[in-house]
């Protein structure tokens, strides 16, 4: 995308591997570390090796570590999950799976709401790349079906694979799934200002406010937190829910807002700001908070609910396993 943008520029594409990607054998809820997958790509930003580094959006911390932004984030791919059958349930869904059905996955939120929507099926921890998971469901009986982020299969190119799309009454997604983010060092306004033709604005709002509820409400991979989005005629609709390891206890509410102002020409000197990790100066400002606003009150709603006793038990019980 940066080469259509600039093509007088050349880009060098330096591929590197994360802790993330080489612990294969533990659930990451269980491994506890925020910078799982970022750490290692960040320091070859500060050391200057990169100038700018690509994520998956729901990897990266609601708070970044002093000195870097997030200066594009680019245009969504599907965030709902998807299901991945085992070759012998080809043309199943979930709930036409025999009783006792292994599924696949390492998530969480993904295990939390499915098992209280399917409770005749069990799930079970599966790690590692996608090569490696759909390997372990095709070439083993482990498992009936895996679940993964229908955005990851589809850049693989392995769409056909998707037996079954969850739809957000089945399983609210992750925050920031299915966006591509582009990490860079805040104080490089000329790479900045590069990478924020890259932005865009229908994901930066909804990211700003899925990130911003779980900002709040202190989330992150070892609790159970889901999200869904919507941006209609300059309306941003927010769904948040927490969830108990089992899903039997839960909490979900939606809230809106209007995110309908025009870009000023000068935003004044909070036109950087970083919200929630993401700059975008191309966004309008005004958007950006009430997005950031809606995220934050969504949170509050849930945890004057009793969230934060939900999401402290699902840690402790996730610390315990």
């Amino acid at each position: 995308m940066l080469r259509e943008l600039y093509p007088d520029l050349r880009f060098e594409i330096v591929a590197m591997s994360t802790t993330g990607d080489k612990i294969l054998d533990t659930a990451l809820s269980k491994i506890g570390e925020k910078s799982l997958f970022t750490k290692e790509l960040e320091n070859a930003l500060e050391r200057n090796e990169v100038d700018l580094v690509v994520h998956s959006l729901k990897d990266l911390p609601t708070t970044l570590p002093p000195g870097f932004t997030i200066g594009a984030v680019c245009k969504r791919e599907n965030p709902l999950d998807a299901v991945v059958f085992h070759p012998k349930n080809c043309g199943k869904t979930l709930s036409l799976l025999p009783e006792k059905s292994v599924i696949g996955t390492s998530s969480l939120r993904r295990a939390a709401q499915l098992k209280k929507k399917f409770p005749q099926l069990e799930f079970r921890d599966i790690r590692g790349n996608l090569n490696t998971r759909l390997k372990k469901l095709d070439e083993k009986e482990d498992f009936s079906a895996i679940i993964l982020a229908a955005a990851g299969l589809k850049r693989m190119g392995w769409e056909n694979r998707i037996g079954q799309l969850l739809s957000p009454e089945d399983c609210l997604y992750a925050v920031g799934q299915g966006a591509l983010a582009v990490e860079v060092r805040a104080k490089d306004q000329e790479i900045l200002n590069m990478v924020s033709a890259l932005h865009d604005a229908d994901t930066v709002l909804r990211c700003i406010a899925e990130r911003a509820f779980m900002k709040r409400l202190e989330g992150g991979c070892s609790v159970p937190v889901a999200v869904n989005t919507v941006l209609k005629d300059g309306q941003l609709y927010l769904t948040g829910a927490v969830y108990s390891l089992d899903g039997s206890d839960s909490l979900k509410e939606t809230m809106q807002t209007s995110v309908n102002y025009p870009q000023q020409t000068e935003d004044g000197p909070n036109d950087d700001a970083q919200r929630v990790g993401i700059t975008a100066k191309n966004v309008p400002g005004r958007a950006q908070e009430a997005a950031e606003n809606l995220g934050v009150e969504l949170a509050s709603l849930l945890l004057s609910k009793g969230a934060k006793h939900i999401l402290s038990v699902a840690r402790q019980l996730n610390d315990a396993r």
